[in-house]
């Protein structure tokens, strides 16, 4: 049987168009995708060349792992050459760009990580600093203007519908992950950027920047949590030009403080933080002083990360001062998430990076923080809820106590199986390891398989 199609595919069309194989692909199956693949001939090395895995992932998938993660997802649907759309992924505006102008050798797509960092950062500090943003020089980030015809004329209650549609999809993000919400952020915005092209009051179109802004956060967000960068990087870029226009300096620094996180995250402080450090600018200009304690705290996390105790002691302090003197009340949206439960949970994720360089006088440190922070999450905060159980089990185990480090760690693994982030397993990591270096303990050596298990499940 011939196994390549004319357009390159491992099967003829036609294959895709199977009733088995449409169900699987709708199902975003892809264990039975790949065993129906098998049936038509295609062997496991052909499957792993095209889809840019292993054969041993291939085969992993083949007796039952799940794959969950978007651009995974993509990434095997653009590999087996079938159309994205039966599989439910589409393409958000940056990325349509990216796959259009692939065939050509400067996109963006195909630049060093490093560079992209470099314009980025560059690019968040020409508008932290109010450089204009509507020059000729437009960041790779700017997708195409949305089709649909724009309304003629909108008024504040067209720009409140977008505010709440932000709203209830942001609740989504935090009690479920943004892979439950991307997909409908991405559309709100197509549908909300056509107002930019109506006539309105000057205070309307204030309020019209504010909202995109914020929606084009949220849309990083969750592509970030989804594992998705370029995207996550284009919508950000494109949130901070509509805060600077809006003149939002609160805004601003709540974005830079969101692109900062993915640096932390992908273990980039100094990165992380000279975003933190740009959005400190634009905090203090806020005079929000519930902005600055969120941007101290995150400092306070990079600098944990570096190992350096003089400024996270610094960065503690001031997050403290700045938090008691906030209003929670008064705050915008954006940065209402920053309660008490938070500033524990961050002050926990400072001690926490310290703990890996001195886990005797740190590990401690962060699990008073984080259980604190653990016994007011409720289910409207599912995601963060598991990170920071997460770390409380992992400094359990290195402050000695294993027996509860991995009590608390199985309620984590309980509760991130309901939550749809490629975010999970990575920040689980440090407790499958820490947990495995009690090799003489057989629980211990159990529970860290069963972390690896659950990681590897949930992180293709």
């Amino acid at each position: 049987m011939n196994t390549i199609g004319s357009s390159g595919s491992l099967v003829t069309p036609d294959v895709w168009d199977g009733r088995e194989m449409r169900e699987a692909l709708a199902s975003r199956n892809i264990s039975d995708i790949y065993k129906l693949l098998r049936k038509h001939g295609v062997s496991q090395r052909q499957i792993a060349a095209a889809t840019g895995q292993s054969q041993s992932e291939v085969s992993e998938i083949l007796k039952g792992r799940q794959v969950i993660a978007y651009d995974v997802l993509a990434r095997i649907a653009d590999g087996l050459g079938v159309p994205r759309g039966y599989m439910g992924l589409a393409y958000d505006g940056a990325t349509a760009v990216r796959v259009a102008d692939s065939d050509d050798g400067d996109s963006p797509a195909e630049e060093d990580e490093t560079v992209k960092r470099r314009k980025f950062l560059s690019h968040a500090a020409a508008v932290a600093m109010g450089a204009s943003v509507l020059g000729a020089e437009e960041g790779d980030w700017l997708t195409a203007n949305a089709q649909t015809p724009a309304p003629s004329r909108i008024g504040m209650a067209d720009v409140q519908q977008i505010q709440a549609a932000t709203k209830a999809l942001r609740d989504l993000d935090y009690r479920y992950g943004g892979g439950t919400c991307r997909d409908a952020v991405v559309a709100q915005l197509h549908w909300a950027k056509q107002l930019l092209h109506a006539s309105c009051t000057d205070q309307v179109k204030q309020q019209l920047f504010t909202s995109l802004a914020d929606m084009h956060s949220l849309a990083g967000w969750t592509s970030f949590d989804m594992g998705l960068m370029d995207p996550a990087r284009s919508h950000f870029g494109q949130a901070l030009q509509f805060a600077r226009q809006a003149g939002d300096d609160s805004l601003v620094a709540n974005v830079l403080y969101r692109m900062g996180r993915v640096y932390l995250h992908y273990h980039q402080p100094n990165e992380a933080l000279k975003l933190f450090q740009l959005g400190q600018i634009a905090a203090q200009e806020s005079g929000s002083s519930l902005t600055v304690a969120v941007m101290c705290a995150n400092e306070g996390w990079a600098y944990g990360m570096l190992n350096r105790p003089d400024q996270v002691a610094k960065m503690l302090g001031r997050t403290k001062d700045e938090f008691a003197r906030a209003r929670l009340d008064e705050a915008p949206d954006w940065v209402r998430f920053f309660n008490e439960t938070d500033l524990h949970a961050a002050i926990g994720s400072v001690h926490d990076a310290m703990a890996e360089h001195e886990p005797d006088r740190y590990a401690p440190l962060a699990v008073a923080e984080t259980i604190k922070s653990n016994e007011k999450y409720d289910v409207d905060m599912q995601r963060s809820h598991v990170f920071v159980l997460g770390m409380q089990a992992t400094n359990h185990i290195r402050a000695g106590d294993v027996q509860q480090g991995i009590r608390v760690g199985r309620r984590a693994l309980d509760i991130g199986a309901q939550v749809k982030s490629a975010r999970v397993p990575d920040r689980l990591l440090p407790l499958e390891r820490e947990a495995a270096k009690h090799v003489r303990n057989a629980e211990a050596r159990e529970f860290s398989e069963q972390v690896r298990v659950f990681r590897e499940n949930r992180s293709i």
